[in-house]
């Protein structure tokens, strides 16, 4: 029987392919970078061909350095940047335009139309999601309102649309398979989470056709088999491409969080936490978004989901603009060479505060100074910031949607002891690391074992994930109160310090 599976991890800045067996252990990988566009302050696009052609060579490369042959293979999974958005012709398979990239402000305004209207309301209710420029929906309104003849082609049934998983599928499976997950799908703006389908009136809203959305799906089943002659991957036709899942969702599956209750937490540039909340969408009271996770065997998991603006950046921060260090372990010596903070506390909002504040007009602020603050006071109270802004979101969660029973965590800033455990100090609950990091590709590879018979079920995940720190509280709770008490003085001090432009 085939004992491997192939996770396709397209990314923000490059596409990955990681070869993983049946143990969950990674075979091989590779990685291939592409251009970033940035036409005008605030937009930013992919060209799909780019995002196609890496990957793809990052599979070859991947297969080539496993030494294994395609019938060792028993499926593909795909796991992907989430709100991209791609729309392309499907006789010529070619891109009408460049990929809209999640990152991009260009609809920011046409949004804000959308608030006024009212409709904020009911696209939190029918899809969990706020208003924002940040989703698809308004994105592929602008394509078929800017790009010429666009609108026309869509309408007569020549255009087709996809988040960046779509786009992917489509091109593996030779043009046979217009499909989504209902994880990607519920990350459009468009998607009723409940009723898993397209919601007619957020689509009469924008005027987008219904006939170049791709048909929602499982996360988990067989979607399509490689086509025949795909440049550099000619050897894999008739694989199974058979799991999809958007990298935050794919994650937290990666994590083993399958359970309602737990959570992962991933510190990279920012923080993006997801807490399973069950089979039914748990709504937030406190601007967070809540999104279906997965659809397996016909059971649909959903997350909520919230974001820490400035994470790891803080780091680099540090490095590049202050040079306090020079690469970034370096924080966590400084950090660990003092015994305390020194009253020393950081609050890094350069880009405003998301939840549970959501200030737009906050900034970057450093409180209690004194005469003896040194770098290593400045550098602790960074790394401390970060599990701050972990702990604020959890709380909000847990007040929505329950008990967090555990959370695992992965990213880069991940790999810091003494943030972790200042993060369990915290938060007075097991911080749980793993031992294979590359949860995300993981969560795409389970997803395609699933369905090609290499795992039977969702629960042989937790054979598979491993805990390779446990980080257990230690610090006196009074004490772990009294640092929170004075980072939220230190917060409400750095709030609204911009002004309106109104």
């Amino acid at each position: 029987m085939s004992a491997y599976v192939i996770a396709l991890d397209q990314g923000t800045t490059s596409s990955r392919a990681i070869i993983f067996d049946e143990d969950g252990q990674i075979k091989s990988m590779a990685q291939h970078p592409f251009e970033q566009h940035y036409p005008k302050p605030g937009w930013v696009e992919h060209d799909p061909m780019d995002i196609l052609n890496s990957q793809f060579s990052a599979l070859a490369e991947a297969m080539e350095k496993s030494g294994l042959s395609p019938k060792d293979i028993a499926g593909i999974g795909i796991t992907n940047q989430r709100e991209t958005t791609v729309i392309w012709d499907k006789n010529t398979g070619m891109p009408v335009y460049n990929a809209i990239v999640w990152q991009c402000r260009r609809t920011a305004g046409l949004c804000d139309e959308l608030k006024n209207e009212g409709l904020a309301g009911y696209v939190r209710d029918k899809t969990g999601l706020l208003i924002d420029a940040y989703f698809s929906g308004t994105k592929i309104k602008w394509i078929l309102d800017n790009v010429a003849g666009a609108r026309e082609r869509a309408e007569r049934g020549d255009l087709l649309f996809g988040t960046v998983d779509s786009w992917l599928i489509w091109n593996l499976t030779g043009g046979k398979a217009h499909v989504t997950d209902y994880s990607n799908a519920s990350r459009t703006m468009l998607f009723d989470i409940s009723a898993l389908r397209w919601d007619d009136v957020l689509l009469k809203r924008l005027d987008i056709p219904l006939s170049i959305l791709p048909e929602p799906v499982p996360s988990s089943m067989i979607y399509g088999r490689v086509a025949k002659g795909i440049n550099r991957i000619e050897t894999l036709e008739g694989v199974p491409v058979c799991g999809s899942a958007g990298d935050q969702a794919a994650a937290l599956l990666g994590q083993g969080c399958i359970e309602r209750g737990q959570a992962k937490n991933t510190y990279g540039t920012g923080c993006f936490t997801l807490l399973n909340v069950g089979g039914k969408p748990v709504m937030s009271a406190s601007g967070l978004v809540t999104s279906v996770a997965w659809c397996i065997d016909s059971r649909t998991t959903y997350a909520m989901e919230g974001s820490v603006f400035n994470a790891g950046s803080a780091i680099k921060w540090l490095r590049d603009e202050l040079g306090i260090i020079e690469v970034p372990h370096d924080v966590d010596i400084l950090a660990e060479s003092v015994p305390d903070n020194g009253g020393v506390y950081f609050v890094p909002a350069f880009t405003g505060l998301g939840a549970p504040y959501w200030d737009m007009y906050a900034r970057g602020t450093i409180l209690g100074l004194t005469r003896g603050s040194s770098r290593a006071h400045i550098s602790r109270a960074v790394l401390e910031s970060i599990a701050f802004q972990v702990k604020d979101l959890l709380d909000v969660m847990q007040a929505d949607a329950g008990e967090v029973k555990v959370l695992r965590v992965d990213g880069g800033a991940s790999v810091s002891d003494f943030m972790m455990q200042f993060q369990a100090d915290l938060l007075r609950r097991d911080i749980q690391r793993p031992i294979v990091v590359e949860t995300t590709a993981k969560g795409a590879a389970f997803l395609a074992g699933l369905a090609a018979g290499l795992w039977h079920d969702i629960t042989d995940i937790e054979d598979i994930w491993q805990c390779g720190s446990l980080f257990k509280p230690k610090m006196d709770i009074s004490r772990a109160s009294e640092y929170h008490s004075k980072w939220k003085r230190a917060v409400e001090r750095a709030r609204n310090w911009e002004e309106s432009e109104e």
